[in-house]
């Protein structure tokens, strides 16, 4: 047996006779000066750190783990997932009459109606506050707030509300079946009792979609008494329990209330019909509300141009919509619906596709200023 000091032998007590370690190692034949000589290998013992093994007695390597780590198990890359159903067009017709054997897969109008949902059921924190606008009359104002809530409230799995705020009896309760004859006036005769939202909820009426309506008085004179102070401390209990209010306001600019509506609104949504005194009535309320020191909320406002008359006659809505498209932050345009016409209660499954998709449209758009830049966030 060769000693440490033998030249080739490397000087490590693994290699010494005077070793400790009594359990008999491994041998390897190895070359020294003197000719071949049998050396004791050293013990492997198995060492979990970065999934090797090192020679007993050695310290563990330190190394940073680098480059691409074994797989997961995750579903994603094992689990093949199968086509999504085709909802309409041909690729429906094709799934349906082969009995779902053959999946085309989505087309683009099911893309991109999926892609409107999604965008429409982003998060929100918060309550985010809409202003129903318009000077003028008879453009369908409030149809638009019930629609346009309606639409929300049936997407979302939040709760949406839709105050009526008009002076001149507003209609906006009528619009959705009647579950109580409560107005804002008792809400905010009762505000300091409202502790839950079982509490609010025996002020409001719901609607198929979802939707509550908090009504306004049917009397005009109680009605013109709603101050910017009373508007506030209403939007405070409801901002409590609800994750998005819309706000149906009269065709006036100047009523007490208005100025808490555009003051704590996070957007604005201007109405006009498809005729152009209806379109200069929405450009005329731009043009105020910017010489009134709300530019930066004209910047966040959305149009829509809805027709309420089945033809539009000579006027090019093309041309419309780039007007406002200039503007404001987005258009949208609203076809004509027969059900929308009766001024009764709406309900969503009785309108056209075509209303349909226009109004997921303007929800998605709406939907975009969630997360924008500089709204104040709840604490």
């Amino acid at each position: 047996m060769t000693t440490p000091n033998e030249p080739g032998v490397p000087d490590h007590p693994l290699y010494s006779e005077a070793s400790t370690d009594s359990t008999p190692h491994p041998t390897a034949w190895q070359q020294g000066p003197s000719g071949p000589w049998q050396a004791p290998m050293p013990p492997v013992v198995p060492n979990t750190q970065h999934g090797v093994s090192v020679p007993g007695g050695l310290p563990a390597p330190q190394y940073p783990v680098t480059g691409p780590q074994p797989a997961g198990f995750d579903g994603a890359q094992f689990v093949r997932k199968p086509k999504r159903e085709p909802r309409s067009g041909w690729r429906r017709a094709v799934y349906v009459a082969t009995g779902k054997l053959v999946n085309p897969g989505e087309g683009p109008a099911d893309r991109h109606h999926r892609e409107l949902v999604s965008r429409v059921n982003q998060p929100l924190r918060g309550c985010y506050r809409i202003a129903m606008l318009s000077l003028k009359g008879g453009v369908g104002k409030t149809t638009m707030t019930t629609t346009l809530g309606s639409t929300f409230a049936s997407l979302r799995g939040d709760r949406v509300i839709a105050v009526d705020a008009n002076p001149d009896t507003g209609t906006l309760a009528q619009k959705i079946p009647i579950e109580t004859t409560a107005t804002v006036r008792h809400l905010l005769r009762d505000a300091d009792r409202i502790a839950r939202y079982s509490d609010v909820r025996a002020y409001t009426s719901q609607g198929p979609s979802r939707l509550e309506v908090l009504a306004s008085d049917a009397d005009p004179a109680v009605s013109e008494a709603f101050s910017e102070h009373d508007y506030l401390r209403v939007l405070s209990v409801l901002e409590r329990f609800y994750n998005v209010v819309l706000t149906d306001c009269g065709t006036g600019l100047m009523h007490s209330a208005m100025k808490g509506v555009l003051d704590s609104a996070d957007a604005l949504v201007v109405v006009s019909s498809s005729s152009l005194d209806g379109a200069r009535s929405a450009s005329a309320t731009l043009d105020w509300l910017e010489a009134h020191g709300y530019g930066d909320l004209v910047s966040r406002s959305v149009a829509v141009i809805n027709s309420v008359r089945p033809r539009t006659g000579s006027v090019d809505i093309d041309r419309l919509t780039a007007h406002f498209a200039a503007r404001v932050r987005g258009v949208a345009r609203i076809p004509f619906d027969p059900h929308l016409e009766e001024g009764a209660e709406i309900e969503l499954d009785r309108l056209s596709k075509e209303t349909r998709s226009a109004l997921l449209e303007l929800a998605a758009t709406i939907a975009d200023g969630f997360d924008a830049p500089g709204r104040p966030l709840p604490s």
